[in-house]
């Protein structure tokens, strides 16, 4: 749909503006061993913590989308998370890439389908600016998740391996499939290579139309290696910031965007129930979490009847809404999706958006001041600096593909 002057006055200054200031927090993250550091609350990076991949493949990501925007100041920056992919985080004897590592080796050895994914994404937008080896990067990243983790009967991939690929962690999960199908979806803009949609397309269909709709739309997040839902998993450490028990409400907001940028790049061939999916995803996110224990603000996580169960806001799950609110009312131009919009933007404005340190708050206790229970410091921009930029964007696939043009087949 075409925007409306009325659409593009929805958009508050202070969001317009958030990219460059992002931007400029991020900018300090340069690790000397390589990759990008963990910020801590002043932004100033953490060095005495090993250099993790995740992080180093969102940094990336994230200053290639400000190159592909017109920031091509920062183009040495994407250079420098290439190289630290191409070097210190690699795995030049068994393939792939350490989940952690430091000068003196790898920390974290394990090969995980959630940092290969972010590998994928990383390089599929620095090579779409034209990065040095990103494209060679970006080809050896899919062919390890082709290879280790993509299971072609399950349509989904698998989690964990061992250094050398000889054991699989005894798990399987929703986590590090989200993020295989962004990373997909960017790869298929990148390499014009429709396979990679496909199985975006794949893995939605079974975890949104398969797990969560069968779950009244609260999504399981954890099963075991023949996807056997594990509704207890990790009951004992309900604020584990990667596999929290119970549903995730941010989970089921980016789930609900992932659903309509599939939709895109399936074009004609999408089946109507991506849009009505992601309509459920949304309703139930905000019937469950939001505002729900008395005061202002997401929860982190819910049971399986809705009730809360670690009560504190973190800012990736109000980021998360922001930038599906505003796809879905791109995709459907329903008022009532830019009104819950303009709301979480002036909640993020009043309570997460940090101005005196920089960046947001990454973590907001149950009455709404700045905490640290789940998270420490405010490691990287990622989905901040994505929930700004998206109002900037036709609807799309990708981030990148948006910004650099569509190659997608439709």
């Amino acid at each position: 749909m075409n925007r409306s002057r009325a659409t593009d006055q929805a958009v508050p200054e202070w969001l317009r503006a958030e990219p460059a200031r992002l931007l400029d927090f991020a900018s300090s993250a340069v690790h000397p061993d390589g990759g990008f550091a963990w910020l801590d609350d002043d932004g100033a990076p953490v060095l005495e913590r090993p250099v993790e991949t995740w992080i180093t493949c969102r940094m990336t990501h994230v200053f290639a989308l400000a190159v592909a925007a017109g920031r091509d100041d920062l183009r040495e920056l994407v250079a420098h998370g290439v190289s630290a992919l191409t070097g210190l985080l690699r795995d030049d004897v068994h393939g792939g890439w350490y989940a952690s590592a430091s000068a003196a080796g790898p920390v974290v050895a394990d090969k995980r389908a959630y940092e290969h994914a972010f590998v994928v994404l990383a390089a599929a937008s620095a090579a779409a600016i034209g990065v040095a080896g990103a494209r060679e990067l970006l080809g050896e990243a899919l062919s390890v998740v082709e290879t280790r983790f993509w299971i072609e009967d399950d349509g989904l991939v698998a989690d964990v391996w061992d250094r050398s690929w000889t054991a699989r962690e005894d798990y399987r999960g929703v986590n590090a499939n989200m993020h295989s199908v962004e990373a997909f979806l960017a790869a298929a803009d990148v390499t014009g290579e429709p396979v990679w949609a496909r199985r975006a397309a794949r893995i939605t269909e079974r975890v949104v139309h398969g797990f969560a709709r069968a779950h009244d739309w609260r999504l399981p997040e954890h099963f075991d290696p023949a996807w056997r839902v594990r509704l207890d998993y990790n009951r004992d450490e309900p604020a584990h910031p990667f596999r929290p028990y119970g549903v995730t409400i941010g989970h089921l907001l980016e789930w609900s965007r992932l659903a309509l940028h599939v939709r895109h790049a399936l074009g004609d061939q999408a089946p109507e129930w991506l849009l009505a999916d992601a309509r459920h995803l949304f309703a139930t996110a905000v019937r469950d979490g939001w505002s729900v224990d008395g005061a202002p603000g997401f929860v982190y996580t819910t049971d399986f009847s809705g009730e809360p169960v670690v009560r504190d806001r973190l800012h990736w799950v109000v980021t998360e809404a922001i930038a599906t609110a505003w796809v879905l009312h791109q995709v459907t131009g329903e008022q009532e999706y830019l009104d819950w919009f303009q709301r979480w933007c002036a909640h993020a404005d009043t309570l997460f958006v940090d101005r005196a340190h920089g960046s947001w708050h990454h973590e907001l206790t149950p009455d709404n001041v700045p905490g640290a229970s789940v998270w420490q410091g405010k490691p990287d921009v990622y989905h901040a600096y994505q929930a700004a930029l998206i109002t900037t964007l036709p609807p799309s696939a990708s981030f990148i593909g948006a910004l650099v043009g569509d190659p997608t087949p439709r």
